[in-house]
């Protein structure tokens, strides 16, 4: 029997939706075999340890995200999405200190891809961190000392910070401090590509040196007579009755003074 074109091409648009069906079901399940590949790639590490009353926490990465933020609790938690199987990973408590070093203990390994860390710790806790590339934030810390230094790229900031000592460096990346500076203390922010950011309360006291070779320096509300301008390329001088000290040096970003 011979089939009208009507229903020859209605059966020829089936057959076609079908085989369309068909690819489509492939391309699913195997965005859903690589999406599982790469979970299943990934490993975690999760661990807790006691804390004193003088925590010191140091932490040497290679590549990924590394954050900090306080609790209430006398206990450090830290947390760690490991990219590769064959990165380690192997923290050392000793005495009121944590130590990861991530660096001597894949050395030879090649590539190890990114490793992501969350500590959770006591406010009181001194934080020294570095990392060859990837963004740094610490929250909420009270303590002598908070250290952010990022060898290559990435964004440090560092949220509702009181400590005697803050060290933010950077080659490329944003910089942002909120907190405040306590009498006697050393405050340091440097990048070469990127903004820096110091946002603090309008009373704060302190004397500094702000350098931008590019003269982009807003100091805005904490102008006053007693500061000295070198053809807009650096600031110094007195906010307050300048009881800490701050220097700031960026190359090619802007560098922005905001009240708190």
């Amino acid at each position: 029997m011979i089939k009208s074109p009507t229903v020859m091409k209605t059966r020829l648009l089936i057959w076609r939706s079908s085989v369309r069906a068909g690819f489509l079901t492939i391309g699913a399940l195997l965005a859903l075999t690589s999406l599982s590949f790469n979970v299943a790639a990934q490993h975690q590490l999760s661990r807790r340890y006691p804390a004193g009353k003088n925590v010191r926490i140091e932490l040497r990465n290679i590549s990924g995200t590394i954050v900090v933020e306080a609790w209430n609790k006398n206990e450090i938690r830290l947390t760690a999405t490991i990219e590769s199987k064959k990165a380690q990973v192997v923290p050392r408590q000793t005495n009121e200190s944590l130590v990861v070093d991530v660096m001597s203990d894949n050395r030879g390994r090649g590539d190890v891809g990114d490793i992501n860390f969350k500590l959770q710790v006591p406010v009181n806790t001194s934080v020294d961190l570095q990392t060859i590339s990837g963004n740094i934030n610490v929250t909420n810390i009270r303590s002598g000392l908070v250290r952010a230094y990022v060898s290559t790229e990435g964004d440090i900031e560092l949220t509702n910070i009181v400590a005697s000592q803050v060290i933010a460096q950077n080659i490329t990346g944003n910089i942002f401090f909120d907190g405040e500076f306590l009498g006697g203390g050393n405050y340091e922010f440097k990048s070469n590509k990127g903004d820096i950011t110091i946002r603090i309360p309008v009373n704060s006291d302190f004397r500094f040196v702000a350098s931008s070779p590019a003269r982009k320096i807003a100091l805005n509300d904490f102008w006053n007579n007693n500061l000295k301008s070198h053809d807009g390329r650096k600031y110094e001088g007195y906010v307050g009755g300048g009881h800490s000290f701050l220097s700031i040096i960026n190359f090619s970003g802007q560098i922005t003074f905001m009240r708190r």
